[in-house]
């Protein structure tokens, strides 16, 4: 299966800003990638191989985001019941997919959620 390369840019940029996030880094449990804060995943990047079709899942508390999220095409609560306690996985490569720009917000949204106060602080300048 080819990767779709427009989904692909999204994927890298988001990846890119996720791992920009204070304290952030990267992980590879179960041959997926993640970015951690605090020893906690913060948004699921999943496999960029194309044995698997390009997507996130992040955690959005705020009833706005997450109401905007479950709109995007092909979105859905997440599985393996994280759904229930606010994750969402959003697919890249469906036409109509949420831009950059917005998958970093929600990235930012889902780092905010999970992150220590300092570190938040630190995102704020502070």
């Amino acid at each position: 299966m080819a990767v779709d390369r427009n989904a692909l840019k999204k994927w890298e940029k988001v990846r890119q800003f996720a791992l920009g996030m204070p304290g952030a880094t990267e992980e590879f449990p179960w041959g997926e990638t993640v970015a951690k804060v605090n020893k906690k995943v913060f948004v699921f990047l999943g496999v960029d191989d194309g044995s698997y079709p390009l997507g996130l899942t992040v955690k959005l508390k705020d009833e706005a985001a997450h109401a905007h999220a479950l709109t995007c095409p092909g979105a859905e609560p997440a599985g393996y019941g994280l759904g229930k306690s606010g994750w969402v996985s959003i697919p890249l490569e469906q036409k109509g997919a949420p831009t950059a720009e917005l998958l970093c917000d929600w990235v930012e949204e889902s780092y905010r959620t999970i992150a220590p106060k300092r570190l938040i602080a630190e995102l704020d300048g502070g």
